[in-house]
Order: C-alpha cells, then sequence, then structure tokens
C-alpha cells in the first residue's frame, strides 16, 4: 500500500460498518480536531493474529473513560471490528489503529457532552518503525520537552493531545540526523522517547524508568516479563540522565518500535550487546508464534 493516507485503496471500518477507504471522512468541526478529545491504540497483526489484541481494546475502553467519555461498543465488537478490517483488506501482518473521538454535534465549545462518541479502525502494512536502526542501533537526540506531572494532564491514557510535544520533538531530532527523541519528566528524570518505552543494560541488570508519569506500554510489560522468565534483574526506578554514561546497552519497545537497539542518546553510547540481541530476536519469535 503506498500513498498519501487519504488516497488509498481498501476499507476502514468506521461507526459499525466497513466503508471505503476515501470516504472515511469526519467533519472540520469535529471536537477532536479541535481539543483532542481522541484516544487510540497502535496494535500489530503478525500472521493473521493482532499480539494483545484484547489488551489494546481494553486500554481504549480505559483511555476514553479518563478522557471522560465511553465508546459506544464494546471490547467484543472491536475485537470483532478489527477481525473484519484484516478480512476485509486481505491482511496477515499489519499495523492496526484503532481510534476513538467526539465527533461533531451540537456542542463546540470545551463542553461536549452532546456530540457523538465515534470510532473508526484502519490497518496498513508497516515495516520496521525505525527503519535500519532496527539492526544497527537507533540515535536519540534529547528533547526540550519534559512529560507532565500526572497533576496535569491524564498521563496514564493513550490520548492524541499527549502527543502533541512527541511531534515537534521527533521533527527536531530527525533534524539532527536521529531517529527519534529522549523525554525526560517534570522532575527530570529520564522518561521515554516520543513513541516507545526505553531500557538499560549494566553489568547484566536491566533499568527502566518507573511508568508513573507515562504510559506503561503493553510491549514494556511484555519485555519485563520476558526478562524475569530468563531470571535477569529488572530495576523499575527512576533514572537520573547522568546514569546514561554507565550503562553499556540501551534498547526502545513499544507497538510500533518492537524492540529497537539504541546506538546513542545525545553524547552517550552504547553497544548493541548480546542481551539487546537477545530480547529483540526473543520477542520476534514470541509474536509470531
Amino acid at each position: 500500500m503506498t500513498g498519501a493516507y487519504d488516497d488509498r485503496d481498501g476499507k476502514i471500518w468506521m461507526d459499525g460498518a466497513l466503508v471505503e477507504w476515501r470516504s472515511a471522512q469526519v467533519h472540520v468541526l469535529t471536537h477532536g480536531l479541535h481539543y483532542a478529545s481522541s484516544v487510540f491504540e497502535g496494535e500489530r497483526c503478525y500472521n493473521g493474529k493482532i499480539f494483545k489484541s484484547r489488551a489494546h481494546s481494553e486500554r481504549l475502553h480505559f483511555s476514553a473513560s479518563c478522557l471522560d467519555f465511553v465508546i459506544p461498543y464494546s471490547v467484543d465488537e472491536i475485537e470483532a471490528a478489527k477481525t473484519a478490517v484484516l478480512e476485509a483488506n486481505g491482511f496477515t501482518d499489519a499495523y492496526v489503529r484503532a481510534v476513538a473521538w467526539r465527533g461533531a454535534g451540537p456542542d463546540m465549545g470545551v463542553s461536549s457532552k452532546n456530540n457523538p462518541v465515534r470510532l473508526a479502525i484502519a490497518a496498513w502494512a508497516w515495516g520496521n518503525y525505525y527503519g535500519d536502526a532496527k539492526m544497527k542501533g537507533a540515535k536519540l537526540d534529547i528533547s526540550k520537552w519534559k512529560r507532565p506531572s500526572p497533576e496535569t494532564i491524564p498521563v496514564h491514557a493513550k490520548a492524541a493531545g499527549l502527543y502533541m510535544i512527541c511531534t515537534t520533538s521527533k521533527h527536531a531530532a530527525e533534524a539532527k540526523g536521529c531517529s527519534d527523541a529522549l523525554f525526560m519528566d517534570y522532575r527530570g528524570y529520564v522518561a521515554e522517547a516520543t513513541g516507545a518505552n526505553i531500557f538499560f543494560v549494566k553489568d547484566g541488570e536491566v533499568h527502566t524508568p518507573l511508568p508513573d508519569c507515562f504510559l506503561n506500554g503493553l510491549t514494556r510489560q511484555t519485555v519485563i516479563g520476558m526478562l524475569k522468565e530468563r531470571g535477569i534483574t529488572v530495576h523499575e526506578r527512576h533514572i537520573m540522565p547522568e546514569e546514561m554514561e554507565g550503562f553499556q546497552q540501551c534498547w526502545l519497545t513499544g507497538t510500533a518500535a518492537e524492540v529497537t537497539p539504541v546506538g546513542q542518546i545525545g553524547d552517550y553510547t552504547f553497544e548493541v550487546g548480546a542481551l539487546t540481541r537477545e530480547i529483540s530476536e526473543a520477542y520476534e519469535k514470541l509474536v509470531r508464534s
């Protein structure tokens, strides 16, 4: 599949029915466009099966509740819709995007309780999120923005508004020849990349930031489980930026990123070591099993 995302062949599930790709449109006065009242999920389908599909659908409902709206489709109905999208487009390996938002209606201010909640699900072919960095190790910039306090915004929702600083940070990183950017949090601790969680290795043990102000990713949780099954000590804790100088390996995790090695963050460098490769390969086997 090629071309702009609004000009492709195929089907998208929208508000209960499969529609032609180019017909899956919303009005310019859609509330979600103006006020970011939108939540989404990114999922990958491998060999005809979406990895952790139900967990993604459940999190979509949770994220909506954090933004004070209810998705008018059950988890089971969302699961069936994702299957229908994949079948309609003939995909066995694909990226799947479910998005729910407050649509256009009688309200067009901050309040939008009278507007309908809408849901769409699309799927497309998508390769390595970081390109050849999947093998060589990604290069990360350090963002000027910080992940906000849980007192300021619903940080544990996968909500569209939370990605505004991700887009600007990734653009700034790409302008410097980097693949992505690393955020610190509002206290100055290492947080995450723009769309992926981060792990470090030191002396055979793994360290990863405590997700107390950012999304505790499903891939992150999966990888922690894999490490513990192998008897590897995992420290979930607050990490100061200067600690990166002493870490030997680093990788990113996410549905899109999968497990991607990191070779450099700012002035800090890391080897693409044995544990990084082992976990990356093991994850690849797991999602295709």
